[in-house]
C-alpha cells in the first residue's frame, strides 16, 4: 500500500513537473500564453507615450504580427566587412545606373538646383542600398522593430535567446547586452514608425524592409523619415518607395549633414558617413559617384 502510494505520488509529481516545464515556456513572453502576448507590456508603453490606444491594440490584434526571431538573429550577427561592395563598380551596375539616372533625369536635377546634392552621389547610395528600388528587404518592419523593442524586458530576451538556431547563436551575455542597448532604439524607431504610418494612412503590418528595419527605396529608418522625408513627386504623401519621394528625401538627408556644392572627398566622406557608419560603404559610394560622372 505505501509502495503504491509512493508510486502514485511519483507519477503525479512528473505529470506537474511536465506542466510546468510546457508552462514555463508560454509565461515567459509575458503576462498571457505564449507568443500572443508577447507584446503586451510594449502596447502599454505605446500608449502611455500617447499614441492612439485603439489603433495599437487593433494593430497588435493582427495575426500578422509576431516576434521575428530571424530577423533578430540576423541583426545581432551582422558584419558589415562580410558584404561584398567592391561588385557595385563592375561595368554592369555602371551601366544600370546611368540607365537609372537617364530615366530619372528630371527629378535629379531638380534635386541637384534644390539642395546640392550630385545626382551621381544619389544614384550611387540607391545602387548600393537597394539595387536602384530592385531589392527593398523581404522583413516585415513593425514585427522587426517591435520584436527588438519588447527586449527591454528580461522574460522576452530569454525567450527570444531560447529559440534562435544554435548556428546563430551568439553567447547569453553578449545577446544581453546588446538586446538591453538597442531594445531602447528600437522602441524610438517603433514609434516614430508607427507615428508616420498612422499620419500617412499607410497599413504599418504591410511594409517590409531590412532586419534592421531600414525601408523604402533609400532605407531609412524610420526616425529619418520624419526628420528628413519628402514629398518629391507632390501628391501630398511621402512614400520611399516611389523613386521621386527616396530622391528627395536622400538629398535634403545629405544636406542636412553638410552637403555642399563641389564638396571634397574627405567632407563628402564624412556626410555619406552618417548614411553608413561603414568605411566599405562609403568609399563605394563615393568610388561608383566617380564612376558615373567619367
Amino acid at each position: 500500500m505505501n509502495i503504491f502510494c509512493s508510486r502514485q505520488l511519483k507519477v503525479g509529481f512528473l505529470v506537474l513537473l511536465a506542466i510546468g516545464l510546457l508552462f514555463s515556456d508560454v509565461t515567459i513572453a509575458g503576462k498571457g500564453a505564449g507568443p500572443g502576448n508577447f507584446f503586451a507590456d510594449l502596447q502599454q508603453r505605446l500608449k502611455a507615450d500617447g499614441l492612439n490606444a485603439v489603433k495599437v491594440e487593433r494593430l497588435y490584434a493582427d495575426k500578422r504580427v509576431k516576434p521575428d526571431i530571424k530577423a533578430v538573429s540576423r541583426y545581432f550577427r551582422h558584419n558589415e566587412a562580410r558584404i561584398d561592395y567592391k561588385r557595385y563598380l563592375s561595368n554592369s551596375w555602371v551601366k544600370k545606373a546611368r540607365n537609372y539616372m537617364r530615366r530619372q533625369h528630371k527629378e535629379l536635377a531638380t534635386v541637384h538646383l534644390r539642395y546640392g546634392v550630385d545626382p551621381e552621389v544619389i544614384t550611387a547610395i540607391l545602387v548600393v542600398e537597394t539595387h536602384l528600388g530592385g531589392y527593398v528587404g523581404k522583413r516585415p518592419v513593425l514585427n522587426t522593430l517591435s520584436t527588438m523593442a519588447a527586449m527591454a524586458d528580461k522574460k522576452a530576451r530569454r525567450y527570444l535567446w531560447a529559440r534562435i538556431p544554435a548556428d546563430e547563436k551568439i553567447s547569453w551575455p553578449r545577446f544581453e547586452q546588446k538586446a538591453r542597448q538597442k531594445s531602447k532604439w528600437a522602441y524610438r524607431e517603433l514609434k516614430a514608425f508607427l507615428v508616420y504610418t498612422f499620419k500617412q494612412k499607410i497599413d504599418p503590418v504591410s511594409i517590409k524592409g531590412s532586419y534592421a528595419g531600414a525601408f523604402g527605396y533609400s532605407q531609412f529608418m524610420p526616425s529619418n523619415i520624419l526628420a528628413f522625408g519628402r514629398d518629391g513627386n507632390g501628391d501630398g504623401r511621402i512614400d520611399l518607395f516611389n523613386h521621386h519621394d527616396a530622391i528627395e528625401s536622400i538629398a535634403a538627408y545629405l544636406r542636412h549633414y553638410g552637403w555642399k556644392p563641389g564638396i571634397d572627398r574627405r567632407r563628402a566622406y564624412k556626410v555619406i558617413h552618417h548614411y553608413n557608419h561603414s568605411s566599405y560603404y562609403v568609399n563605394t559610394v563615393l568610388d561608383l559617384a566617380d564612376l558615373l560622372k567619367g
